[in-house]
Order: structure tokens, then C-alpha cells, then sequence
């Protein structure tokens, strides 16, 4: 046992905002809060925390989760569960380590050894998929995920769906299987249109068909496609899943580790999913931390079926020379073999986070700005 002494968070390239915890013993633990786009925000919220949670005992990391969702009075939404869940992602590290033992010992064992998982092609207005599927492949993967469209109008040609097909067949050709993330940009009249033209070609799955908040409209897509629905990143805790799984409107959970409360909330999500024969797919174009702890949880989740890996992801090679592989001492825990990653096997998250490299990074690093789209007639569209 020991008190808390210091919470300190660090903004690093390319969007990313770790945490670390340090006990009055000098045990320490990494989490991360990326919530990209709101960095300020969430560190906003980590500066309340670290006033309340300095002084309370490190191990009592329930007990910190439930005072920091219910006391705060307002509780939930991704400000909140995103700062929580880089000071709960650390507490479970920390105590990991303190104890020298992997952190997946202590959430019940592992039952699997290797993690499958994919990675990201084609970018935000998906282009070169061919050559970049290749690359993929080449790199050890058998699964890629790419953006289903550019940015469409509420009711737009059904033209402006025909390079989705041809994208999805072509990716498919190379030998990877594809999920295509429709990420909320399609409105009800083209998802079902999409979704339709889609079917032929066998997408692993499709995400986020319409934004998680048109419930009813994804309710209806499930009846209209026998392609597997996927969505969650912008849920933030079993209260926000658990509509979704009552109306079984969807096959494949995808909570973001850093967006919904931590490790300790994403369990709790993947066992209610599996009561419900929903697979888990965690979220994570993030960070090392974040990707570690999602791995973790993989190692031991019966549901488990897929795990997302930002390596080179256009938003990372966008902002320059950061990537998944920075901030930790072994790159070699990212190496991928036939479509898996090996299980972690080191002390607490299984990595070893090089902490000089971090504050020399924070010391200039500039939040990161959301994106979006606009049409021709100067309409928001949705990104």
C-alpha cells in the first residue's frame, strides 16, 4: 500500500496526452487520456483530479473510479471519462508493478496468447488503397480498416458511392480482410444505400454506419445488411453500451480504453457484451500506453475478436516523426507476424515507457486540432 504523491500528465506528438501516477514509495504507473482534438479539456479535468486524488491510497483503484464518476455530479460524456481513464489505466500499472507481476495476472489470467489485429489505410479522404494495402501486408498484417468515403451530403449522388465498392474489392484482392469505418459521416439515406452495395464484397465489418446518437436508425440498419455492425468510440461508459446491446442492433463493441473510464470500465462493458454475444473490438488509434492497456485487457476477454494498432496511421506520419513505437524502450512489442501480435509479457502494462524522451517532447508540443469537412455550398458536413 501506499498514498499517492504525484499526478503528473504530459501533451506529446503527434495527439496524445499521458499520465503517470508515483506513490509516496516511489511506484509509479503510465496511463493515457487522448482524447483527440480536446486536449485542453481533459486537462482541465486531470488538474480537479489531481487536487482530490493526491493522499489517496494508489490501491484502492475502484474506490478512486467510483469517487471520481460519482462525486463529480456530472458524470460521464468524453471530458470526463477520458481524464479518469488515464488516472485508472495508471493505477492498474502501477500496482502491476509494485507487485512485478504482468498486469493481465491480475485481471483473471490469460486466455489467449497473441492478439489479432489491424491496422489503418487510405486516410481521411481514402486514396492509393492498393499500394497501401500491399504495404500492410507486407508488414505482417491480414486485416486493414479504412475510411468507407470522403465526406458526403445528407443526400448525395449515388455515385459518390461507387469508389467505396471498388476501394473495398480492391483491398480485398491484395489478401486482407477490411472493415470499413463509415465514422458517422453517413446520413440514414446513403448508409442503407452503402451498406447494400457493400454486402457483395464481405467487409469484416462496418463501423459507426451513422452516429451512435440516431440509436433507432442503427436499430433499422441491422435488419437491412448481414455485414457485422461495429461502434462505440464515442460511448464513454456501460450506461451509453447498454441500449445498444438491449435493442441488438449491433455485433462488434469497439470502446476507445482512453475515452471510457479506463481498464477498469472497458471490462465491465466487454462482460456485459458478452452476455449479449456482442464481440469486442477496442478502439485505439492512439498511443503506445493506450494500445498496451488494450492488449492487456485482450489477453483476458473471452469476446475479444480484433484489435485496432495506429502504426503509421495517416494522423500520426501527418504530424511528422511519432508514432506508436516512440516513448517506449522495446519497439519490439509492435512487431507483428501473420495478422497477430504477441502477448505482453513484462511487468505492468508489459512496456517500458522511456519518460525522457516523454518531457522532453511535452516541453513544446501543441495540442492537436479536430478536423472536419465542408461542402460545396459551405455546409458542415459531418468528419
Amino acid at each position: 500500500m501506499g498514498k499517492i504523491r504525484t499526478i503528473e500528465y504530459f501533451r506529446v506528438l503527434p495527439r496524445w496526452l499521458f499520465v503517470k501516477i508515483t506513490d509516496e514509495h516511489g511506484n509509479y504507473g503510465w496511463g493515457e487520456a487522448t482524447l483527440e482534438g480536446h486536449s485542453q479539456a481533459v486537462e482541465g479535468c486531470l488538474d480537479a483530479m489531481i487536487q482530490r486524488f493526491v493522499g489517496y491510497e494508489a490501491d484502492n483503484i475502484e474506490y478512486i473510479w467510483q469517487t471520481a464518476h460519482r462525486h463529480s455530479f456530472y458524470r460521464g460524456g468524453p471530458v470526463l471519462m477520458s481524464a479518469l481513464a488515464g488516472i485508472d489505466i495508471a493505477l492498474w500499472d502501477l500496482l502491476a508493478r509494485r507487485l512485478s507481476l504482468p498486469l493481465h495476472v491480475l485481471l483473471g489470467g490469460v486466455v489467449r496468447t497473441k492478439i489479432k489485429v489491424y491496422s489503418w489505410i487510405g486516410g481521411d479522404r481514402p486514396r492509393d488503397v492498393e499500394a497501401a494495402a500491399k504495404e500492410r501486408y507486407a508488414q505482417g498484417f491480414r486485416a486493414v480498416k479504412m475510411n468507407a468515403t470522403e465526406d458526403v451530403d445528407w443526400l448525395d449522388s449515388p455515385k459518390a458511392l461507387e469508389t467505396s465498392v471498388e476501394r473495398c474489392r480492391v483491398v480485398k484482392t491484395v489478401g486482407l480482410d477490411v472493415g470499413l469505418d463509415f465514422h458517422g459521416r453517413l446520413h440514414k439515406p446513403m448508409a442503407k444505400q452503402l451498406a447494400k452495395a457493400l454486402e457483395p464484397h464481405q467487409p469484416l465489418f462496418i463501423e459507426e454506419p451513422l452516429l451512435s446518437e440516431h440509436y433507432e436508425g442503427i436499430k433499422q440498419l441491422s435488419g437491412l445488411t448481414t455485414i457485422p455492425i461495429a461502434l462505440g468510440e464515442r460511448l464513454y461508459s456501460r450506461w451509453d453500451v447498454k441500449r445498444f446491446l438491449n435493442d441488438t442492433s449491433i455485433d462488434i463493441i469497439q470502446p476507445d480504453i482512453s475515452h471510457c473510464g479506463g481498464i477498469s470500465e472497458i471490462i465491465r462493458i466487454a462482460n456485459m457484451a458478452e452476455a449479449y454475444d456482442v464481440a469486442l473490438a477496442p478502439h485505439c488509434p492512439l498511443g503506445p500506453i493506450a494500445l498496451a492497456a488494450c492488449m492487456q485487457v485482450a489477453m483476458c476477454t473471452p469476446n475479444f475478436a480484433i484489435q485496432e494498432m495506429g502504426l503509421t496511421i495517416h494522423y500520426n506520419t501527418e504530424a511528422g516523426a511519432y508514432d506508436i513505437k516512440n516513448y517506449i524502450k522495446d519497439q519490439s512489442v509492435w512487431d507483428v507476424k501473420e495478422g497477430y501480435v504477441d502477448g505482453l509479457k513484462g511487468i505492468g502494462l508489459g512496456i517500458e515507457v522511456d519518460e525522457e524522451e516523454v518531457r522532453k517532447v511535452a516541453k513544446t508540443a501543441n495540442a492537436w486540432a479536430p478536423k472536419g469537412f465542408v461542402g460545396p455550398d459551405g455546409s458542415i458536413r459531418e468528419w
